[in-house]
């Protein structure tokens, strides 16, 4: 049974992840001939300063939409994992920013946010008649909101998902020794969770290494380079720059990056992931 998910894994995976290691060690236009370069491009990346900018802004922006994105989708995923009315409508409209697209949603804001045509001055409210995306920390801030927007949906869902694994008992037995809700919460909803959190912090983590097209279309790496996360830096050196060769290496620092912060995440769990399937057990 599993075969043919490790054939998949090695041809979707491994396959494209040894050709790009290998990318790495050439110097390649995307159409000419493939030149060998040794670690010319691996020389050339790591000595470039804005490799760590790239890095930074990639960091700023993992961490600022973790710290946004989790409680929002914990209280949301705990709220629709209960049974009263209408909260079936509220999950459906809950979960419609997950079906667009980035880049849907990239023009969306972009045209909302316009300092001259978008919603502050129809609606005339100063606040929001700002240049949202011509100011370095506003832009980086409007790029977070966006991602969270997007996928706060997405973790809602696993996070409500881990609730109902809760055993009913558990409450049951806390309202006889008189817990309120918000004791039940930070007392057996919390604590039941730990695995949940660790996975869905995961993905956001893992995940934010990839955010390309929401900040490619909504502010193509600036003003200046002041939202250019670094898989937006390899898309501009490979294909604008034609530089497959550093793009490659960037690539495979992307992947290490992702393993290494994953393995911390696990580690920091304190037990093997499989058990999180008997969380609430």
């Amino acid at each position: 049974m599993a075969l043919p998910a490790f054939l998949m894994f090695v041809a979707f995976g491994i396959i494209p992840l040894i050709g790009v290691l290998v990318l790495s060690f050439t110097q390649w236009d995307g159409i000419g001939k493939i030149n060998p370069a040794g670690f010319d491009s691996w020389r050339t990346v790591l000595s470039d300063p804005d490799l760590i900018h790239a890095l930074w802004i990639t960091f700023l922006i993992m961490a600022l939409s973790w710290a946004f994105q989790t409680p929002i989708s914990l209280l949301i995923g705990v709220y629709l994992a209960g049974h009263q009315r209408y909260r079936e409508i509220l999950a459906v409209i809950y979960f419609v920013p997950l079906l667009l697209s980035s880049a849907a949603l990239a023009i969306t804001y972009k045209a909302l946010l316009d300092p001259n045509f978008g919603l502050g001055p129809g609606l005339k409210i100063p606040l929001l008649t700002q240049d949202w995306l011509g100011r370095d920390n506003l832009a980086l801030g409007v790029v977070v909101f966006v991602v969270s927007w997007q996928f706060i949906p997405f973790h809602s869902l696993i996070y409500q998902s881990g609730v109902r694994q809760i055993p009913k008992a558990m409450y049951e037995a806390s309202e006889i020794d008189g817990a309120g809700r918000v004791r039940q919460f930070f007392s057996i909803t919390l604590p039941q969770l730990k695995y949940t959190v660790i996975t869905s912090s995961t993905l956001m983590v893992v995940g934010s290494l990839t955010f390309f097209d929401l900040i490619f279309v909504l502010t193509a790496g600036g003003p200046g380079d002041a939202t250019r996360a670094l898989a937006l830096d390899m898309y501009k050196r490979g294909f604008q720059a034609n530089l497959m060769g550093p793009a490659s290496a960037i690539a495979v620092i992307l992947v290490l990056v992702g393993l290494a912060l994953a393995l911390l995440l696990r580690r920091l769990g304190g037990r093997d992931a499989a058990e999180s399937q008997m969380e609430g057990v």
